[in-house]
């Protein structure tokens, strides 16, 4: 049996899921938190559920990796190291240089670092991860999966902005989206569901987490997606603005006396949910709030939601299903109906009692003229299959 690591490594914490091939089965999870920070911890859940928690200086990337490492084999879920065939990063941003996932080398890395400027939160955190695991276990192949990647079957009408076409040629200025490691996950799954030929299918993808995204999926491809040239853009998220209008940026910035970069801060760290709430980004913290701004901060949602689905679904000349995946979309129900309800008027007839709880179904009945369909988001297996493509394990059969 041989076993991949699926890694998203961010800023400060550092996820991890282990799998076993060719079962597709997880037999260790984790994460190391607040990593170097103070009282940073790390814990490791087994198969079995047993779960191990220790508050353990955590300086970098590298020492959680060495921590991950030697808790594995700790925990008797590694007998020798060579089980590990290969170990699989999300990257968020792949620019148009990465098309696929890749194996990666010293110069891969070092373009994944190149294109920081279109993710700068979180290339850098994701290189570093990279290159621990590149320290800690050299033999063992490394494959960057990007967000990005789904995505590069947007065509120039989907994918540029209205700005002179220069900026595109000179500095790549265009829409590149995200999330398309879940999306990608998802449309398979939901083909699967509705015994369709993807080549046939028109869906769009409800990625509803702390960060949000929504994508029009045609043909099995990506046709338009909300995020744009950053996770910035598209829908009200947890702590992100979402679409704003870049001239109100200027005068909030004349009149606050703020930078660019402190206002992009903003857009990022205390807009969306958190912004309007004034309460919390985490939908869960909102969900029974009598507040005003709490109720306000769930219409808002709400109503970006319908806006990008509507406008998707006139893009594609219509809709066979709509999918609701990642934290919100897998786990709220107020939210859900209220989404089905928005679109009762084009055919989508719910199924109120199925949507009651939570797991992977139909929401609708048989009838219904669009299907809604909840589907918990996996990336973290569709980044091990990848390290399983990428790295002609034939053996793993």
């Amino acid at each position: 049996m041989k076993k991949v690591l699926a890694v998203n490594s961010g800023s400060s914490s550092f996820k991890f899921k282990l799998f076993s091939f060719p079962d597709e089965k997880v037999i260790a999870k984790g994460m190391g938190d607040r990593i170097g920070l103070e009282d940073s911890t790390f814990s490791i859940t087994l198969a079995d559920g047993t779960k191990y928690t220790k508050e353990i200086a955590i300086p970098d990337q590298e020492a959680a990796v060495s921590i991950l490492i030697k808790d594995l084999q700790k925990y008797h879920v590694l007998k020798s190291l060579n089980e590990i065939v290969g170990v699989g990063h999300r990257v968020v941003n792949g620019g148009e240089y990465f098309k696929d996932s890749t194996v990666i080398d010293k110069n891969k890395l070092q373009k994944i670092l190149d294109l920081s400027d279109f993710a700068p939160l979180h290339n850098p955190p994701e290189a570093r991860g990279i290159e621990a695991f590149m320290h800690v276990l050299p033999k063992v192949p490394q494959v960057a999966v990007f967000d990005t990647s789904f995505h590069e079957t947007l065509d120039p009408v989907h994918y540029l902005y209205s700005i002179p076409y220069e900026y595109y040629e000179k500095y790549r200025a265009r829409k590149y989206g995200a999330h398309g490691t879940s999306v990608h996950y998802v449309t398979l799954e939901a083909a699967k569901m509705m015994h369709e030929d993807l080549s046939e299918s028109k869906l769009i993808i409800c990625h509803l987490g702390n960060g949000a995204s929504i994508t029009a999926v045609k043909n099995g491809k990506s046709y338009d997606t909300s995020m744009g040239f950053s996770p910035l853009s598209g829908i009200t998220m947890g702590t992100r603005s979402g679409d704003v209008d870049p001239s109100l940026l200027q005068h909030l910035m004349h009149k606050t006396g703020m930078s660019m970069d402190e206002m992009i801060d903003v857009l990022n760290q205390k807009s969306g949910l958190l912004g309007i709430s004034g309460i919390s980004s985490d939908m869960r913290d909102l969900k029974y709030n009598k507040k005003p701004r709490a109720i306000l901060a769930r219409k808002i949602f709400l109503n970006r939601i319908v806006r990008y689905i509507g406008s998707f679904i006139a893009e594609m000349g219509g809709v066979d299903a709509i999918v609701l995946t990642a934290g919100v979309g897998e786990g709220d129900v107020g939210m859900r109906k209220a989404i089905m309800d928005s679109f009762k008027y084009m055919g989508v007839d719910p199924d109120y009692e199925a949507n009651e709880t939570n797991g992977q179904k139909f929401i609708t009945k048989p009838d219904s003229k669009i299907q809604v369909m909840i589907i918990p988001t996996n990336e973290e297996l569709m980044i091990a299959r990848d390290v399983v493509r990428l790295t002609n394990c034939a053996t793993l059969a």
